[in-house]
C-alpha cells in the first residue's frame, strides 16, 4: 500500500516509460506523504477489462491510506500526470488521475496490518528481519 493501477490503451506507454513512470510515482508518493518507498506498488495495464475512463488515453488510479491532506493528493495527482506526460507523451488532456482513501487498517503488508501515516518508523523497526519489506 499505496497501490497504484494504470490502465492505458495499448502501446500508449513503452516498458522503458512504465519503468521510469513507476520510478517517478514512488518517488513523488513518497515525497508527499513520507511513507517508505517499500510501501508503494504500481502496475500497469494496457487495455484492462474497461478501457480508461471518460475518453483518456491513460487512467491512473491510486489507492493511499487515509489522513492524508487535500493539497498532498492534488500534488501527487498533478505530480503523477506530469510524469506521464513527460515519459510517454501523452498529452495532459488525455490523463486522467484519480486517489481513493483507504484505512491503514484495512491493508496487510509483510504479514502485518500497516501502521497509520507517521507511524512507519516504529512499523518498519518492528518487522526488520521478519521477512516484512525493509
Amino acid at each position: 500500500m499505496p497501490l497504484y493501477l494504470c490502465n492505458a490503451v495499448k502501446g500508449m506507454i513503452t516498458d522503458d516509460a512504465k519503468a521510469k513512470i513507476a520510478a517517478d510515482i514512488t518517488e513523488i508518493h513518497c515525497d508527499l506523504t513520507g511513507a517508505p518507498p517499500t510501501f508503494v506498488h504500481v502496475f500497469f495495464f494496457e487495455e484492462a477489462p474497461q478501457q480508461p475512463l471518460n475518453g483518456r488515453s491513460v487512467f491512473l488510479f491510486g489507492t493511499i491510506r487515509s489522513g492524508r491532506t487535500r493539497d498532498q493528493k492534488a500534488s501527487l495527482a498533478e505530480r503523477m500526470a506530469q510524469s506521464i506526460n513527460r515519459h510517454a507523451g501523452v498529452p495532459a488532456d488525455d490523463i486522467m488521475v484519480q486517489t481513493s482513501d483507504v484505512p491503514a487498517g484495512w491493508v496487510m503488508e509483510g504479514g502485518d496490518v500497516l501502521p497509520e501515516p507517521g507511524e512507519e518508523a516504529a512499523w518498519l523497526k518492528a518487522h526488520a528481519g521478519a521477512g516484512a519489506p525493509a
